[in-house]
């Protein structure tokens, strides 16, 4: 076959015995058909009422020293950590933490939200009827929510505290990972003396009063 009888135009005759059909109208379909209606009621209340006092004193010195040998040969590590603390902590007041807390709530408010009226019975006594299968939508959500909530949640609270914390952390580390003929040397030496005196009051008082109507 050459490439002129690829390309003969049809005659008459073949253009007569053709047929043709029309075609469907397009359909959009959705994958997902979300339909929320919420009605939502909301009385929140959480009044808190906090107050904390504190005297505190804080020491923590450090001292630290390390030295390594690690897959070395012939060589040396030495760590020395020398330390002399002297600490004197003393505490002279007084910390007083006060709250007190008058709360009147009243979430008595029914009328915020109505309860919408049940669907009419579909005749025959169904409730639901479900179509084609195989048309529509895939995935239909319908949700209805309606709900009147009443939180209430009053919160008083009183920290006092008289504090002396006081740390002193001496550390030498020397080390030889595999190593031939290293020397390691690690020396810690820590002097601390630590005077620590509170001489003070701490109260703490949380009153509370709470009237609530819901």
């Amino acid at each position: 076959m050459s490439q002129h009888d690829d390309l003969r135009p049809l005659s008459p005759e073949e253009l007569a015995a053709e047929t043709g059909a029309a075609l469907p109208d397009k359909e959009v379909i959705s994958l997902l058909d979300l339909n929320a209606d919420v009605d939502l009621a909301l009385d929140a209340a959480a009044p808190i009422d906090l107050a904390v006092a504190a005297n505190a004193n804080v020491a923590a010195p450090i001292d630290a020293a390390v030295g390594a040998n690690v897959l070395s040969v012939g060589s040396t590590a030495q760590a020395l950590a020398d330390q002399g603390v002297l600490i004197d902590q003393g505490i002279t007041g007084e910390a007083v933490a006060n709250a007190p807390q008058d709360s009147a709530i009243d979430q008595s408010d029914d009328t915020v939200g109505t309860a919408e009226p049940a669907p009419a019975p579909v005749p025959g006594g169904a409730t639901e009827t479900v179509g084609d299968p195989l048309s529509g939508d895939l995935l239909d959500v319908n949700v209805d929510l309606a709900a009147d909530l009443d939180l209430a949640a009053p919160i008083a609270g009183a920290v006092a505290a008289n504090a002396n914390v006081a740390a002193p952390i001496d550390a030498a580390v020397a080390a030889n990972v595999g190593s031939i003929g290293s020397e390691a040397t690690a020396v810690a030496q820590q002097d601390a003396i630590i005077t620590q005196n509170i001489d003070a009051n701490a109260e703490a008082t949380a009153d509370q009063q709470s009237t609530i109507t819901q």
